[in-house]
């Protein structure tokens, strides 16, 4: 070996000795879930919140990742693929076990068989199952948001100072209600108002925002449409109808809650793919609970 070749390798080595290891890593550099959720909490833009439903909900958070799939709801079918592809950590922004905290006390205590049978896959497949929910919506811009604005081509139609705000191109109300199935392809599109409603200002809020925030919305002057994923149905439905009712310009669709925020959770797969390149991450949508008959 050459004098020269051996001052390189020396080099190398000391280069190799004293790089600082990831700390987002566990032994011998191998990225393990609460390395990926340390990568991800120190690029989210905005300050962890104390008291968040963005942690871990089953598995091991220690454990080495093989692949990560992020869906919308962690379901049945979404983590049966999810072991079939090899992927063992999957990242959802809503719950897996039936309640907003992932708890499902009164289920576990009354030793339901579906809650069990789902734990029981995990556990046995080895899958890690984090929630990140809180933060994307806190995120600037909206994670969510910024997904569904990208599949409805509206970026140069939102409003810079209030981001759920848009004003597009005069249509009425049937035609946007078309164009919103044709985009997202929920099952079907529920809508309350006139259908030749001339409309331009839409308030877009995905997923299932509290009802006064919907109704704030639609009473706001100058909006003409809400769209949302759902609402109960004797809150903002009839908000919406009586409103139409007194002969006020507004309207509401109503997309579903997976139809409408799901393009979010693909957009999150495309952000996580900058920073995370060990392992494979791939978007699996958790698809409609439903099916409509015609």
């Amino acid at each position: 070996m050459s004098r020269r070749s051996r001052f390189v390798r020396a080099g190398l080595f000391v280069l190799l000795f004293f790089w600082p290891a990831d700390a987002s890593s566990g032994p011998e550099g191998t990225l393990t879930a609460r390395g990926a959720v340390e990568r991800i909490r120190a690029r989210i833009g905005v300050e962890w919140l104390e008291e968040t439903v963005d942690d871990f909900k089953a598995g091991d958070p220690d454990a080495a990742v093989t692949g990560i799939v992020v869906t919308m709801f962690p379901t049945y079918e979404v983590l049966k693929a999810a072991a079939a592809l090899g992927c063992n950590f999957i990242i959802c922004h809503e719950p897996a076990f039936y309640d907003h905290f992932d708890r499902a006390e009164e289920l576990a205590a009354a030793g339901d068989g579906v809650l069990a049978g789902k734990k029981d896959f995990i556990a046995r497949n080895g899958l890690v199952l984090w929630r990140f929910h809180d933060h994307w919506h806190l995120r600037k811009p909206d994670g969510i948001l910024q997904g569904v604005v990208r599949v409805l081509d509206w970026e140069k139609y939102q409003d810079p100072a209030v981001q759920e705000l848009f004003r597009i191109p005069e249509t009425n109300l049937r035609d946007l209600a078309a164009e919103l199935k044709r985009r997202f392809g929920p099952a079907h599109v529920r809508v309350v108002g006139d259908p030749g409603l001339a409309v331009e200002t839409i308030a877009v809020l995905p997923g299932a925002p509290a009802s006064i925030k919907q109704m704030r919305a639609l009473g706001r002057s100058g909006v003409d449409v809400v769209v949302t994923g759902e609402t109960r149905e004797w809150e903002t439905f009839e908000y919406a109808r009586d409103a139409a009712a007194e002969g006020k310009p507004k309207a509401l669709v109503v997309l579903g809650h997976v139809p409408s925020e799901e393009a979010g959770m693909e957009e999150c797969a495309r952000w996580l793919r900058t920073f995370i390149p060990e392992v494979p991450v791939v978007h699996r949508p958790s698809g409609e609970p439903f099916w409509v008959l015609k």
